[in-house]
């Protein structure tokens, strides 16, 4: 007997949220956050004596470093620990007492230009009416606590009320299979009761099925033009190119899980 359709998970960045439009450098974005923290520090040390360039220098070189080692161990970089690392190395010593106000400081939010992506919500409202049960998991080094102000920005929040998971959460980066194992527990599905969206095919794609999940992978607007327009599915539900689904619309996926779930439409999950 087939097994059931229980759960969707999805990645986060190019996969719900479109980052196509944001033209302003990393490095602005993380200027603006840590001109935050230097002011809050000046409030209670009187003053740090760090400069602001000096700060967003070596943060993102620190940052940088931490995901060169990341993406050989697999182990997830922290941005809260980055950034605590960083203001002690720069002499703030005290840093770690502040640990709190330094993230609410920090005030991360929304990046300007990040859109949802026009497919995504007809998609999440079909699955939310079928009663299957939906998830993020992303490949943050920054807690779900800050990033959970980008899914309400953008409407997001409600579809996920149970299962919302960065790596810096977990300790362990897709394609890890710790962090599946855990959105699935969290979740409450076994692997072959969900599918897994994500645009990378390594670590969303490749760690999906190697948990024993179905995946799919999200195409972005560079990957269609790279392969000179949308590939075909072939029937049985698997790009022939590629060996998993590739899906450059969401609008397609319903018509995926029929063919790997029939009768998932009925709601019984």
């Amino acid at each position: 007997m087939a097994p059931r359709l229980k759960a969707v998970l999805f990645d986060f960045d190019d996969t719900l949220i479109d980052w196509s439009g944001v033209s302003q450098d990393w490095r602005e974005v993380e200027a603006g956050r840590l001109e935050g923290v230097l002011r809050f520090l000046d409030q209670e040390l009187s003053p740090s004596g760090i400069v602001l360039q000096q700060l967003v220098e070596r943060y993102t070189q620190r940052t940088r470093e931490a995901w060169m080692i990341a993406r050989a161990n697999l182990r997830a970089p922290k941005m809260p620990d980055i950034l605590q690392e960083t203001l002690t190395e720069l002499g703030i010593t005290e840093a770690e007492s502040f640990a709190e106000e330094i993230l609410r400081a920090y005030d991360w939010q929304v990046v300007p230009g990040t859109v949802v992506f026009p497919d995504v919500i007809p998609v999440l409202e079909e699955l939310r009416s079928r009663r299957i049960r939906l998830g993020v998991v992303t490949n943050s080094s920054q807690p779900m606590s800050l990033r959970d102000c980008e899914l309400r920005a953008h409407g997001l929040l409600p579809y996920f009320p149970d299962c919302r998971l960065a790596a810096a959460d977990v300790g362990y980066l897709k394609p890890h299979p710790r962090i599946f194992h855990c959105a699935l527990e969290r979740i409450g599905a076994a692997p072959e009761e969900a599918v897994f969206i994500g645009d990378n095919p390594i670590a969303d794609v490749n760690g999906a099925l190697g948990v024993g999940m179905r995946a799919v992978q999200r195409l972005r607007a560079d990957d269609i033009g790279l392969s000179g327009g949308h590939p075909q599915l072939a029937a049985d539900g698997a790009s022939a190119d590629y060996g998993h689904p590739r899906l450059s619309s969401f609008d397609a996926l319903p018509a995926l899980l029929d063919e790997w779930f029939p009768g998932w439409h009925d709601g019984s999950a």
